[in-house]
Formats: C-alpha cells, sequence, structure tokens
C-alpha cells in the first residue's frame, strides 16, 4: 500500500471456525490474512456494484434494441442531438 495512502479500518467478529477458513485460504495463496481479506474483500465488493449497474435484457428486448440501432432512417431527436454538441465541446 502506499505510504501516502489515506488508512482506515473496518472492524468485525467472526466464529474461530470462520477464522480459521480464511487463515487457511489465505496461506494457500502466500497472503496475509489481512491482504486476503481486503483484496477478497474488494473483489466481491466491485463485482456487486458492477452487477447493480448492469442492464440486463430480455432476449426480445435485446433484438428490439439492436434493431433500433441498425435502423438507418432513424433521425437524432434534439435531447440527442444536443447531448453530441455538449460531448463534442468536452473532449475539445
Amino acid at each position: 500500500m502506499p505510504t501516502d495512502a489515506v488508512e482506515a479500518r473496518l472492524n468485525f467478529r467472526l466464529s474461530a471456525e470462520l477464522k480459521e477458513v480464511i487463515e487457511e485460504a489465505a496461506t494457500s495463496l502466500g497472503q496475509s490474512v489481512s491482504d486476503f481479506a481486503v483484496s477478497t474483500l474488494v473483489q466481491q465488493a466491485r463485482t456487486v456494484i458492477e452487477q447493480r449497474d448492469a442492464t440486463f435484457l430480455s432476449d426480445r428486448d435485446r433484438e428490439r434494441f439492436i434493431q433500433i440501432l441498425d435502423d438507418t432512417d432513424a433521425k437524432p431527436n434534439a435531447a440527442l442531438l444536443k447531448a453530441a454538441n455538449n460531448y463534442r465541446k468536452q473532449i475539445g
């Protein structure tokens, strides 16, 4: 961990049995319990956030979405044109 990083703590209690399982897993990966716990918690947290933010479509909705994207006769509405212009201004 970088020395200039702000450090924070998480404290929690768990059964001796769970602690032993965690220690065994950490040892098998050559990690300290703290490193194992942090990496596992962060990985799981990122997975949860990614799943929360993902949009899942049914087969029917996915097909409809693709049809809309492929529609060469479609014209952008005013909101889309405004968003595109704002984007162009932001990126230079």
